[in-house]
């Protein structure tokens, strides 16, 4: 959150201002640790104009996870659409910590092991976002010209999830940069 966002209470860009508290809040503390009295209390407004703009809870997991999934897709998916595609796939294993700052973990996947049987739409925005991931992963390897387009969009796809998972269990960014690697390896073997 901004500093010019935190100061403003009240009135105008409340619904704004619950995103971007429940972004930071979801994301560094957890989904169900973060209660709807700190969430608009750290929002700067009541619980009766959190209520006012999102019904439930709920309604905010999933506004939070939509915003997310567009982040990615602006940051990841359409930006350097001038660099060739390989270097777009190995791109996609660049960038996801930031020195001296503890790695949370992918928040689709964090969302998905909260929600876990509670949240039917949280699980399909999870899901929506991970096979539009594997998507993405396929166009560019069709792109770069891989024999089987798809088997290589999988494969880039379960490698990133695993140096996700285990970058945030280590808090290392290390396994990235194994997983890149990889991806090269499994890229070079694809076109070939």
């Amino acid at each position: 959150m901004n500093k010019q966002t935190a100061v403003q209470k009240g009135g105008r860009g409340a619904r704004q201002r619950i995103l971007d508290t429940a972004a930071e809040l979801f994301y560094r503390e957890g989904i169900n640790a973060t209660g709807v009295e700190r969430l608009a209390a750290e929002s700067s407004v009541s619980k009766r104009t959190l209520y006012q703009h999102f019904p439930s809870k709920t309604a905010v997991v999933e506004e939070y996870l939509r915003g997310m999934d567009q982040r990615i897709a602006d940051t990841m998916i359409h930006s350097d659409g001038n660099s060739a595609p390989r270097q777009r796939l190995l791109a996609a294993f660049d960038g996801h910590t930031t020195p001296g700052e503890t790695f949370r973990g992918c928040p689709f996947h964090n969302a998905a092991v909260e929600a876990a049987g509670t949240m039917p739409g949280v699980q399909d925005i999870v899901r929506t976002s991970k096979l539009g991931f594997a998507d993405w992963l396929t166009e560019l390897a069709a792109l770069a010209g891989a024999e089987d387009p798809r088997q290589l969009g999988n494969q880039l796809a379960v490698l990133y999830e695993g140096a996700g998972a285990l970058a945030t269990s280590l808090d290392d960014p290390e396994p990235w940069a194994r997983a890149k690697k990889a991806a090269e390896v499994l890229i070079d073997h694809a076109l070939s």
